[in-house]
């Protein structure tokens, strides 16, 4: 068989080659939950699906079939942090240390960088990068989750406190840099999404949800 003829079918070659243009980057056929069969399949369905339309938030929080509602929850965690580096990024052009000198939402909120030993406060851009740092570091720990396809219920529980910390990156960017959080959501709609995820799941308490994302929409619609 020559070199092209061992080429898989188009339909499933889904890799961004070298010199791939933007607007052909991932855009490869959908495929049907069923016909993934690696180990990351959830996350790939999970990308697809948000690709497909981020707005569509019930299709993105939809668990398929025979998916472990641990591993559910554990993949759109990985893919939240992922996401919010992109937010992270934006924020480093206003969000500086000599005005954003504490990781505050409200005038009621301010937050601990739970990264040192003991926490403590840090300027609000470090406890973003400390935040996903710890995110990325916990998530990829073989020692709580040494696979993708099953999830000890002790691992699951820690995914609550991640989600905490997680959300204030969404809170800061909110209540101190309106106009990034609004650019950013508007593409992405990653704020309404986490806060739909964590109210399906009983992830964090309503008290902490302050950002009023979905308030605000519903007030519009």
């Amino acid at each position: 068989m020559s070199q092209v003829d061992s080429q898989p079918p188009p339909q499933f070659y889904r890799r961004n080659d070298p010199g791939t243009k933007r607007e052909e980057w991932c855009k490869w056929p959908d495929m049907a939950f069923d016909e993934m069969d690696s180990t990351l399949n959830v996350q790939q369905w999970i990308q697809q699906t948000i690709r497909k339309d981020c707005a569509d938030i019930e299709t993105i929080l939809n668990c398929p079939n025979g998916v472990e509602e641990g591993v559910w929850k554990y993949e759109h965690l990985r893919q939240f942090s992922m996401q919010l580096n992109g937010l992270a990024v934006l924020l480093q052009e206003e969000c500086k240390p000599d005005t954003c000198s504490q990781m505050t939402a409200t005038e009621q909120w301010i937050f601990l960088c739970a990264a040192h030993k003991n926490p403590k406060e840090c300027t609000a851009i470090d406890y973003t990068r400390h935040t996903l740092d710890g995110a990325a570091s916990l998530l990829n720990n073989n020692r709580y989750f040494p696979s993708r396809v099953s999830i000890k219920e002790s691992s699951i529980a820690k995914i609550g406190s991640v989600c905490r910390r997680v959300y204030r990156i969404f809170s800061h960017a909110y209540f101190h840099h309106r106009q990034i959080f609004d650019n950013f959501e508007a593409e992405t709609n990653l704020c309404r999404r986490f806060t739909s995820f964590v109210m399906k799941y009983n992830l964090m308490s309503q008290e902490h949800l302050i950002v009023p994302i979905l308030s605000e929409q519903q007030q519009a619609s």
